[in-house]
């Protein structure tokens, strides 16, 4: 079996009422998740993309969070119709999706203008 062309990670991360950094989803459960399962075997790329369920990605003041590599391309405040343009642009046409890119000074950092 080849290699995976992509891996789209989709964080799940729950976090307790109340807790000072919001949750990507509110029960651990993700529509997101699904529809870009569903859309990738609708494109044609079953077994060429794979669309996995993720903890923490540490970037919760921009959640949902969604990470696609080998490319390393943060995707932040992902919303479930958003899913159509991650398939089409990225996935399958290969150009990240500008408008969803989160700011590179935010991801993997202490302290952004996002975080609290």
């Amino acid at each position: 079996m080849p290699l995976f062309e992509h891996h789209v990670f989709v964080c799940h991360n729950v976090r307790p009422a109340g807790a000072p950094r919001p949750s990507c989803t509110s029960d651990g459960k993700s529509d997101l998740h699904g529809r870009l399962q569903q859309l990738t075997k609708e494109a044609g790329l079953a077994g060429k993309v794979r669309i996995n369920k993720s903890g923490c990605l540490d970037q919760c003041e921009h959640g949902p969070t969604v990470v696609v590599y080998p490319e390393a391309v943060w995707y932040g405040g992902v919303k479930l119709e958003d899913a159509e343009a991650i398939v089409a642009e990225h996935l399958v046409a290969g150009q990240p999706v500008e408008r969803l890119r989160m700011d590179k000074g935010c991801v993997n950092a202490k302290s952004c203008p996002h975080r609290s």
